[in-house]
């Protein structure tokens, strides 16, 4: 069995473990039983720190989605001038994925999640990005016309890495941050007001 650790480090470990084991086999496939197995703790001690597998799932896609946001909020804001903004938003993005596969596949892996709840979770992460993006959208646009290009800027972001994952994740994230950062301003550069 695993070595004690405090309480916080554990519950960090038992999330890392359960989000390679939801990630690798969706929500129906996966029981409280394997999470602990593949932790290397017994089922008890797994149910200290979440009180159900629903519990934890949910858990899980909070955590996930406030890492992704993070680390792409925190890649535009030290870029300099807006294209490096959206590449390097694309590159955290990619790099996210490539880095952690098995919580993209949990949080946007294209299962379909286990109930309303859940979905919601994706779609508060998905709602947050997409209003990230739009503030970057140095245009005079109404805001709904910014939240949109917004979210059409995440559904790139989404769309590429569902088919990169599947592919084998060829070519490198920052090579693919590249390419699609490329098309992205491309379209971004010829937005004008209505």
């Amino acid at each position: 069995m695993a070595t004690r650790l405090p309480a916080p480090r554990r519950r960090r470990q038992l999330l890392e473990v359960a989000t390679d084991v939801f990630g690798e086999s969706g929500y129906h496939q996966v029981s409280m039983d394997a999470v602990a197995e593949a932790a290397g703790v017994t089922k008890p001690v797994l149910y200290q720190h979440f009180a159900s597998k629903r519990e934890l799932y949910l858990e899980l896609l909070d955590d996930v989605g406030t890492r992704l946001i993070d680390a792409v909020v925190a890649a535009t804001r030290a870029a300099g001038e807006p294209h490096q903004q959206v590449e390097a938003g694309f590159r955290a993005y990619f790099g996210f994925v490539a880095g952690h596969a098995n919580a993209f596949r949990l949080l946007f892996g294209g299962a379909r999640q286990p109930d309303e709840e859940c979905a919601a979770v994706a779609e508060r992460v998905e709602q947050a990005m997409a209003g990230t993006i739009a503030e970057l959208i140095d245009v005079d646009l109404d805001p709904e016309h910014r939240r949109l290009l917004g979210h059409a800027v995440v559904g790139l972001a989404e769309g590429t890495s569902r088919h990169w994952v599947r592919r084998g994740m060829s070519p490198d994230p920052a090579r693919l941050a590249q390419w699609v950062a490329d098309a992205a301003w491309s379209g971004l550069r010829g937005l004008r007001p209505d």
